[in-house]
């Protein structure tokens, strides 16, 4: 029986976390953009999922209603942060190739 961990699978195991590494420098600069009320607000997230910025229409405060203009906040930054999700989960499977089922997280295993 082969030992699963002789020289050439901890090369690999090596490579995926130097990937990992990269992978996750590019999600800092990953910039998503996330909507609400046709545009009124514009959330900005990275590929961390950090609020990066947030664009507040005029006309999305002309009326005066602060809660209207704070649901719209949430859904414009849950949308932003819904699409970094997806980035990240795509640049962190080509990452790993593969190697790990759907769901499991190589940064956890890793302590990424």
């Amino acid at each position: 029986m082969p030992n699963p961990f002789d020289a050439g699978f901890l090369k690999k195991i090596q490579d995926v976390q130097a990937n990992l590494a990269r992978a996750q420098e590019e999600l800092k600069e990953i910039r998503v953009e996330g909507t609400a009320a046709g545009g009124l607000v514009t959330a900005v997230v990275n590929g961390h999922k950090e609020l990066i910025d947030i664009k507040i229409d005029p006309d999305a405060v002309a009326d005066g209603d602060l809660e209207m203009l704070e649901d719209l906040v949430v859904a414009a930054v849950s949308s932003a942060t819904q699409s970094a999700e997806a980035k990240a989960t795509e640049t962190m499977a080509g990452v790993t190739g593969g190697m790990l089922p759907p769901g499991m997280d190589l940064g956890s295993l890793l302590g990424g």
